[in-house]
């Protein structure tokens, strides 16, 4: 009998506190062998044995590889929801090596001494059902808040669930009777036995009731590894079962993995001998024999629970994934799907994630998308973006931030390498040991692809740019599944369209830019009055436009709040070391208003945008965001900006200086074509409808969008985006590199053939 569990071995160790130095040795050892998991029993009421969760905790920070679990927890000392927080907790430490033995209890003596609950042997399957449920509910984080449970023995009355573990960390039974065979059937997700307590044939009978069990409840046998815990020596001289050489012990357990299925045997010994022999001789004959006899066996991965595969989504073929692909899925059912089913802005809940890990998984991910064409496809790098397209609802999700390396190419042309789902703070962090920077927004949690394929509007972009002038090549997955490189010199019309436009083209997964020599910076966050704020605009504005390069500056307006004036936030970086530069450059901008607060230092431009913190995004609802870029603050525009920031529609206004460098670029040159303006300026607010009714008031003062801003899906601001040329060569662009439209859940150019 196979149930498809790839065959590991593990070790089972006496927790002694007698010795806790050498327990710990003998883990070690147990992952230098090879061993795949180490397990401790756990008996509190002991007084001889280390308590066997710290020790779990503390082998986790010793070892790097192998697998843990208590054999098992005693779960009457051990509350179920302290419990599950502990395991999650574990678990995202040592990067999802955590499993889950528990047991109903024994020795009720020594538990009632400790303070437990006695219960009968069927209170106790009752109280340990109750408790698997509990504790699945605390890990399920994707699922509410907070977590309501009212049962016999135990209750949880709407506590907070997480964190969710760092992987789904199995719960294995230790089990004998048909009561607990049945629960592991039922809710288990392996059954963790020792042979020293039973008989000839139990191994097939109980196995038959978890069957049953679980087929009763609508899962499939398979889901459940059947682990063993054996013990035995090695001799000579056989003398019984397991006691003999490593082939009479080959010969003993091959029969319990060929027909009883077991996938994991786990020996029972402290002494690193007889570890040692049966990792050299006995584990590698029985797998070359499982190999041989039972070959798919050998390789075949087990399947998701039926608890995961019960939140799938109608019309994705789940099971129709490539096996090459199945390490980068991520489901609705699966514990880190609350990581990666949200954007910074936007709540989501795609159908499928697959969070790729190179090249040929893109390609793969796109082949699934392309056979799902009614479904959304989203392509995320870092998942900040304002617009929240790099989610969906119900749909496919391609999630690049496992491809984030930072490579520098060539010292001597500031050549860098940058793949997509690295983050601009890390970016800046790898370019200042060389006095480099690339500007690169405002953020440094946003992912490098996000901003490379839109423009880049940064803290250093009237000096040096935006962030797309520096990019010199860069390596894509096109919408058929083949790759390209694009440069000036290769693909050019390709890498003319990837310098703001992007998205529509293809999945880039690697960039290369030209940095710039930047050493450190001048700094400074001002604070002040904003009382007038079409006054304070226009100040503001004309003081930016005629200000030397070296100074960009971004401003913040908050709208007035219980009877309190608006508020400015004036940030500026200028590009100098220089005291007396600084002083010149930032004493006219401190002197537009009266003054709140101030800040001015000189560092450098990594600790800037070392300003985000590395968490799972959690976005709630739809972003509401609209976009324009400016060539001047008029007064006219100064005027309907001041009645937009104290409408009470919008909660957050910001306008960015751009210009300069910026300007100095061909129109022409790039897809990112509106260049002559000087500011670039984003609203955020509520209510959709209100916001775009006043935006629209505003719109003949515009002259362009910036893509990365704009949450409005209405067809008109594609031309607000890109003028009349560039859209004409980007729509015949479209028709050659992706005439099905396949990346259209974006800032969408679709084909001509598919306007009419």
């Amino acid at each position: 009998m196979s149930y498809g569990h790839p065959l590991q071995f593990g070790t089972f160790i006496t927790p002694s506190n007698k010795a806790p130095d050498a327990v710990v040795a003998l883990a070690q050892r147990s992952e230098a062998l090879g061993y795949d998991l180490v397990t401790f029993q756990d008996h509190p009421y002991q007084a001889a044995f280390l308590d066997t969760w710290t020790l779990l905790s503390w082998v986790a920070a010793q070892t790097e590889r192998v697998q843990l679990s208590a054999n098992v927890l005693n779960l009457p000392l051990r509350l179920p929801s302290v419990l599950a927080r502990s395991a999650a907790s574990l678990d995202l430490l040592s990067k999802g090596r955590v499993n889950l033995g528990l047991g109903a209890g024994a020795f009720w003596d020594a538990i009632e001494a400790m303070g437990g609950r006695r219960l009968s042997a069927g209170q106790a399957v009752d109280a340990l059902s109750e408790a698997i449920d509990i504790i699945r509910g605390v890990w399920d984080a994707g699922a509410g808040p907070s977590l309501k449970v009212t049962g016999e023995y135990y209750r949880v009355y709407g506590m907070k669930r997480g964190p969710a573990p760092y992987h789904y960390i199995p719960i294995w039974l230790g089990a004998y009777k048909p009561r607990m065979l049945r629960l592991t059937g039922q809710k288990a997700d392996g059954w963790l036995p020792s042979y020293s307590y039973m008989k000839p044939g139990d191994l097939k009978s109980s196995n038959q009731i978890i069957d049953e069990a679980a087929l009763e409840a609508g899962r499939e046998p398979r889901e459940i590894r059947r682990l063993l815990n054996i013990s035995g020596q090695f001799s000579t001289s056989r003398s019984g079962f397991l006691t003999g050489t490593s082939q009479q012990w080959v010969d003993d357990l091959l029969p319990m993995i060929l027909e009883d299925g077991v996938g994991t045997l786990i020996l029972g010994t402290d002494d690193s001998r007889t570890m040692e022999q049966f990792a050299g001789e006995v584990a590698p004959a029985l797998r070359e024999a499982l190999n041989r006899e039972q070959p798919q066996t050998a390789s075949e991965a087990a399947i998701r629970p039926t608890i995961v595969r019960a939140k799938r989504h109608a019309g994705i073929d789940y099971d129709g994934v490539s096996e090459s692909l199945a390490d980068a899925v991520i489901e609705p059912g699966d514990v880190g799907y609350a990581r990666v089913k949200s954007t910074y802005m936007r709540a989501g809940t795609p159908g499928i994630v697959f969070q790729v890990k190179n090249v040929d998984q893109i390609v793969e991910a796109l082949s699934f998308a392309r056979s799902h064409a009614d479904l959304p496809l989203a392509i995320r790098s870092g998942g900040h973006g304002i617009s929240g397209r790099s989610t969906n609802k119900g749909g496919i999700v391609i999630d690049l931030s496992k491809l984030n390396r930072i490579e520098i190419l060539d010292e001597a042309t500031r050549r860098v390498r940058l793949e997509p789902g690295a983050r601009w703070k890390d970016v800046a962090a790898a370019l200042a040991p060389y006095g480099w920077a690339l500007s690169s927004g405002d953020y440094g949690g946003v992912g490098v692809g996000g901003l490379a394929t839109a423009g880049g509007i940064g803290w250093l972009a009237r000096q040096h740019g935006l962030t797309i002038d520096h990019l010199r090549a860069v390596e894509m997955v096109l919408a058929d599944g083949s790759t390209a490189r694009a440069s000036e010199g290769e693909n050019a019309d390709l890498f003319w369209a990837v310098r703001g436009a992007g998205a529509n083209f293809g999945i880039v997964t690697a960039f290369e830019f030209e940095v710039d020599e930047v050493g450190n910076i001048g700094w400074a966050q001002f604070v002040m009055d904003a009382s007038a704020p079409a006054d304070f605009l226009e100040k503001w504005g004309a003081l930016v436009e005629s200000s030397p390069r070296d100074l960009t500056s971004f401003l913040i307006i908050s709208p007035p709040r219980r009877g309190q004036p608006a508020i400015a936030h004036v940030m500026a970086m200028v590009d100098s070391d220089q005291p007396e530069t600084l002083i010149s450059r930032l004493q006219p901008l401190a002197e537009i208003a009266p003054l709140y607060d101030q800040n001015v230092v000189i560092t450098s431009y990594a600790n800037i945008m070392a300003n985000a913190a590395s968490d799972d995004h959690d976005g709630i609802g739809e972003p509401v965001a609209r976009s324009g870029l400016l060539n001047h603050i008029t007064p006219e525009f100064a005027a309907a900006a001041a009645k937009l920031i104290t409408s009470g529609a919008v909660h957050f206004f910001q306008i960015r200086s751009v210009g300069g460098a910026v300007a100095d670029v061909d129109p022409d040159a790039t897809a990112y074509a509106n260049r002559m303006a000087n500011f670039s300026v984003v609203a955020f607010g509520g209510n959709r409808e209100r916001v775009n009714l006043l935006w629209d008031e505003l719109a003949d003062q515009f002259d362009g969008l910036y893509i990365s801003f704009e949450s409005d899906l209405r067809p008109e601001r594609l031309n607000d985006a890109f003028p009349p040329r560039t859209i004409e060569r980007l729509r015949d662009l479209k028709l050659r590199y992706d005439p099905d439209n396949v990346f259209q859940d974006n800032f969408n150019i679709a084909p001509e053939k598919l306007l009419k």
